[in-house]
């Protein structure tokens, strides 16, 4: 009884003296993979640290400044910049046009570019060469794009106008018309952009299995029905993609108002980002266009955080 009474403790002593060591050796495994983690990720750390977060806060620093404070001289001023840019009526303005623009260029290039795609889906003659036509633009540099549009839209020479002269029908001076000038820019944009959400749109319908079309056939369901209530809905997740990323695009943008407008007629097509390059580089406000830009960088936050609240659902099939 003794000799086996002295065995069992000694056994016990020896699993209860094991326990700390295979605790021991079950967090070092777990520091050496969360060291091996960050290890693999610190180049995109290091790539965010310094292209992103860095920037971000030099120029919320430089907005606290007026004058040129990354450049030259420059005295503090706290939150003056943003009381005169909220105070500002041509920012307001620049704004509204921002926004109108960013919100008709997205809502049109994803309703275009999920007809085109949907329609691009089916078998039909020469469905790879449509394709690339229509996507082409979107490679293409912004600076032939805005050089082809003006002499298209150009009120006494330009094609649209001839065309339009040869059915009988009143020209219009596209660009140089305050009603005109931004669903114009917008159209153009749309006319770059679409063959990108069509792309994506496609490889989107292209990864839905066909059982359920199959299914949805067989329970009676229209080719509508089918759209509504099957194809819809599976591409909620790319919907969000595509318009987070056309809107964050959007706001912005510069160039369509810089090189073919430069702003007007009026202000009609004075973007925010126009008003940003200005104050920056015409007027070297440096401290106002760092309020500006940081405002916009809220506002775009603000945007996207809507959007995903409204649009990020899960999807399984």
């Amino acid at each position: 009884m003794f000799i086996s009474g002295s065995t069992d403790t000694a056994d016990t002593d020896i699993r209860v003296g094991a326990m700390p060591t295979r605790r021991a050796a079950r967090f070092s495994r777990r520091t050496r993979q969360t060291l091996l983690a960050y290890l693999l990720l610190s180049p995109a750390i290091l790539y965010f640290s310094v292209y992103f977060f860095y920037p971000i806060g030099l120029e919320f620093w430089a907005s606290l400044y007026s004058g040129q404070p990354l450049i030259g001289e420059s005295r503090f001023a706290g939150l003056d910049n943003y009381v005169a840019a909220l105070g500002d009526a041509r920012v307001r303005q620049s704004l509204f046009v921002t926004l109108a623009f960013a919100i008709g260029v997205t809502a049109a290039s994803i309703a275009i570019g999920l007809g085109l795609a949907v329609v691009l889906n089916r078998p039909i003659p020469g469905r790879t060469l449509i394709r690339a036509i229509i996507f082409f633009p979107y490679i293409t540099s912004f600076v032939i794009v805005a050089l082809t549009w003006q002499a298209i839209l150009d009120p006494y020479t330009g094609i649209l106008n001839s065309f339009l002269a040869e059915l009988g029908l009143p020209t219009q001076n596209w660009l140089g018309d305050t009603s005109t000038a931004l669903p114009t820019l917008i159209a153009i944009t749309v006319w770059k952009d679409v063959g990108y959400a069509m792309l994506i749109y496609l490889s989107a319908l292209q990864s839905i299995p066909s059982d359920f079309y199959d299914a949805a056939s067989i329970d009676g369901a229209t080719p509508t029905q089918q759209f509504r209530y099957l194809t819809w809905p599976l591409l909620t997740p790319t919907t969000l993609f595509i318009a987070v990323v056309s809107t964050i695009s959007q706001l912005q943008e510069l160039a369509p108002a810089y090189l073919i407008t430069k702003g007007g007629p009026a202000d009609a097509t004075r973007f925010f980002s126009l008003h940003v390059f200005e104050a920056a580089f015409f007027e070297l406000n440096i401290g106002y266009a760092s309020a500006l830009s940081f405002l916009m960088f809220l506002l775009i936050l603000a945007i996207t955080f809507v959007q995903f609240r409204l649009l990020n659902r899960e999807t399984t099939y």
